[in-house]
């Protein structure tokens, strides 16, 4: 796998509450991993901080005050902010670094996948199979938090994890980037072993709920599904992860 774009660890998620220090810490250059601002709050610094938001496209929930006073109890001021216990970072800067090495590219992107353990467990997986990177979304994606970290072994300390606005639109930019894409979903007859994983791929995962989206199964190049026998009808999202990677590993010859 490799290094280079590890950063700093940090140990755990900062809690961080109040106007003014949640707007330094954003200045700052602070991972915001979450960001909970009271309903209806206004006012001067209020305005500053959504401009900040804005410009460093940085999502936010609206929740009732009881929600931050669980939080803490102390004078958030309508604002309560976690920091991120990683560095986030870009795909765009990974993928031409990855081919700059001479290596085949193997990314991850992970759709809907929000149970903390699952994420770990995906990710430490995921480290040991020589992925990239992994790609999550901004909203409706697992919190990096110290459960995930430790989950993960510390994998999440050395794999590039990208957070974007929308997946599909880096699912295309990774297929301009010369990747295939391979959703792994049951919507298919074909198998997982059916696909060339010796090229650049990213490999889909969606969450046991919901699935892949329809807008990533429309544009993968490739349905790729987990043989299944007996009455259970799926596996973990953790498993399917290890079982579709290690079919990468056995292609590509990794050992």
């Amino acid at each position: 796998m490799n290094h280079t774009f590890s950063k700093p660890k940090r140990e755990s998620n900062q809690l961080v509450f109040g106007i003014r220090a949640v707007i330094e810490a954003i200045k700052s250059g602070q991972e915001i991993e979450s960001l909970y601002l009271q309903r209806g709050l206004r006012g001067d610094l209020m305005i500053e901080l959504k401009e900040l938001l804005t410009e460093h496209q940085i999502t936010a929930q609206q929740v009732p005050v009881e929600k931050l006073n669980r939080l803490t109890m102390k004078n958030h001021q309508g604002v309560v902010a976690f920091i991120s216990p990683i560095i986030y970072q870009k795909i765009e800067d990974i993928i031409p670094a990855i081919y700059e090495k001479g290596k085949t590219p193997l990314i991850l992107i992970l759709d809907g996948i929000t149970d903390v353990r699952n994420m770990g467990a995906i990710a430490r997986t995921a480290a040991c199979t020589g992925v990239h990177a992994i790609v999550v979304p901004s909203r409706g994606a697992a919190q990096i938090n110290p459960d995930t970290i430790k989950t993960s072994a510390g994998a999440l300390y050395t794999l590039p994890v990208c957070r974007v606005e929308s997946l599909s639109k880096t699912a295309k930019f990774l297929q301009e980037s010369g990747l295939q894409l391979v959703a792994c979903t049951e919507k298919t007859e074909d198998f997982l072993y059916q696909p060339d994983y010796t090229a650049p791929t990213a490999i889909i995962l969606g969450s046991e709920e919901d699935g892949i989206s329809n807008d990533l199964i429309r544009i993968a190049d490739h349905l790729a599904k987990i043989p299944m026998f007996g009455e259970i009808e799926s596996l973990n999202v953790s498993v399917s992860a290890g079982v579709i990677l290690y079919e990468t590993v056995r292609q590509r010859g990794n050992y």
